[in-house]
């Protein structure tokens, strides 16, 4: 699913104005029906609904819904902020029909006026939509924390009144919404760590805009889907054997953390690697065999891996799962990286030493994956000073170093060196566990080894994490998952790609 910013949405309203052809008016009604319908399947409409507009497009969607729930017998009561600028032509329109069932409509200028709302209300934001590019102030903003304050259940219609669609709003007054009926597709702000108290669950409502505008139209940011992920993964093949799934290695664990070496070897096997090696330390060498008998292992150093030879003769290499940071790690990182002659998959303390060791960023081959958290991710390219700029500074930082990065979260972010950012759809909370991160480095790795691309990796990769993630919280619930459920799920969320 295409993720289009605020003004690519209002051209495509505008394309699908002029090919559909439908008048702007009733491109508006089609909008307000889909929202009356969600709330009465969703029992919204059993308590006193209260709806606030402004005098723009977003407050003409009100008005409409308005209208559709008088038109069926529900009590509402309409508020309009006064702006100084005239309401818009649909706006306008809308009101007009609204007048000729009730005269129940009330102006609210300033805040002595602002009505008192009921903790029982229902109430409809509808005062500001996707096209707000400036933060709210004086009557507007007092009017907003009079709605959050009332700790009624809010529903917004487009996006949370204040919130940016396309940049951040920290500091910004915004709506707290339980509910967001946004419409056609997600907007990138939906998306963010940042905004998950303003936006509670969102629901994104069809309303038939033009295709062909979405065929069209190019774009940055993208939320995978069952479709996409259907168009990459390759289905097994008949007449094939273990050599034709690829040949990959991990470089893992040290004394203590032999356990991430464990999941991640078990994350790559089960996710289709035809054969799988461990480079381990030779306290690790007991546990890997009895844990993972399919795996073979290659023991170098003692309590922490101190060398790997013959990089070059396996078809993928992840590094970094419980290995620990120790000095000689600089050398050895650097001579991996130098002979290398394919992309490698890097996380945790891999990460950690290039953090520590700039220096080695250059060096690392092209087309590798590196899947830090905000944190690791922080260490290793700087901070943020909110989660657009991240999204940005990852995106700079694929190009310049030619490389992809997963950074890790609720809809983890991918992005390439082709300056393109991709959102994972799938995962929970629950994985929010030690081991959930090692797991995905072994799958990360099959799928390079598998001959899949890097980018083909990251995206298939991660939404089969997070979909074997969202199997096991639905089997066991979030709290109690643990990363080695996502292992056991793994196969369920294959089933569920057939």
């Amino acid at each position: 699913m295409k993720i289009f910013s605020a003004a690519q949405i209002k051209q495509w309203d505008a394309y699908t104005i002029t090919n559909e052809p439908i008048a702007s008016i009733n491109l508006m009604e089609r909008a307000a029906t889909v929202c009356y319908s969600w709330l009465l399947e969703n029992n919204f409409l059993q308590q006193p609904i209260y709806i606030f507009c402004g005098r723009g497009n977003n407050g003409g969607d009100g008005l409409a819904i308005a209208r559709l729930l008088i038109q069926n017998k529900y009590k509402t009561k309409i508020f309009i902020l006064e702006q100084p600028s005239a309401g818009s032509a649909d706006f306008e329109t809308n009101l007009e029909k609204l007048h000729k069932l009730t005269l129940d409509i009330k102006a609210v200028t300033v805040p002595e006026i602002f009505p008192p709302i009921p903790a029982d209300a229902l109430i409809i934001d509808a005062l500001f939509g996707t096209g707000l590019n400036k933060p709210l102030l004086d009557d507007a903003a007092a009017l907003v924390n009079h709605i959050n304050q009332s700790h009624a259940l809010i529903v917004s219609i487009d996006m949370p009144s204040g919130l940016f669609a396309n940049n951040t709003s920290k500091g910004n007054t915004v709506i707290h919404a339980a509910h967001t009926l946004s419409f056609q597709q997600y907007k990138l702000a939906f998306l963010l760590a940042e905004n998950e108290s303003f936006c509670g669950d969102v629901h994104v409502l069809p309303i038939n805009l033009h295709k062909q505008f979405e065929t069209d139209e190019a774009c940055i940011f993208e939320l995978t889907d069952k479709k996409i992920i259907q168009s990459i993964y390759r289905p097994r093949k008949k007449f094939t054997n273990k050599g034709t799934y690829g040949h990959a290695a991990l470089v893992a664990g040290s004394y203590g953390m032999m356990g991430a070496a464990v999941l991640s070897a078990k994350g790559c096997l089960r996710t289709g690697v035809g054969k799988l090696t461990c480079i381990i330390p030779g306290c690790g060498y007991a546990v890997l065999q009895t844990a993972v008998p399919e795996a073979m292992c290659i023991v170098n150093g003692a309590g922490y891996v101190t060398a790997v030879n013959e990089i070059t003769k396996y078809d993928a290499v992840g590094i970094g799962p419980g290995l620990g940071i120790h000095t000689s790690h600089i050398a050895l990182l650097k001579e991996i990286f130098t002979a290398s002659l394919k992309p490698l998959v890097l996380d945790a303390d891999a990460l950690n030493i290039i953090a520590q060791n700039k220096e080695l960023l250059e060096l690392i081959p092209a087309g590798s994956i590196l899947t830090p958290h905000p944190k690791e991710f922080e260490r290793l390219f700087g901070k943020s000073a909110n989660d657009f700029d991240r999204l940005q500074l990852a995106i700079e930082k694929s190009r310049a170093h030619h490389i992809y990065i997963v950074l890790k979260g609720n809809y983890s972010f991918i992005s390439t060196p082709e300056g393109k950012g991709y959102f994972n759809s799938t995962g929970n909370a629950g994985m929010a566990t030690a081991g959930s991160g090692d797991v995905l480095t072994g799958m990360l790795t099959s799928l390079l080894a598998q001959s899949y691309t890097p980018l083909q990796s990251c995206i298939l990769g991660v939404y089969l994490h997070g979909l074997a993630g969202d199997l096991a919280a639905a089997a066991l619930s979030q709290e109690a998952m643990i990363a080695e459920d996502i292992i056991t799920y793994s196969g369920k969320a294959f089933l569920q790609l057939i």
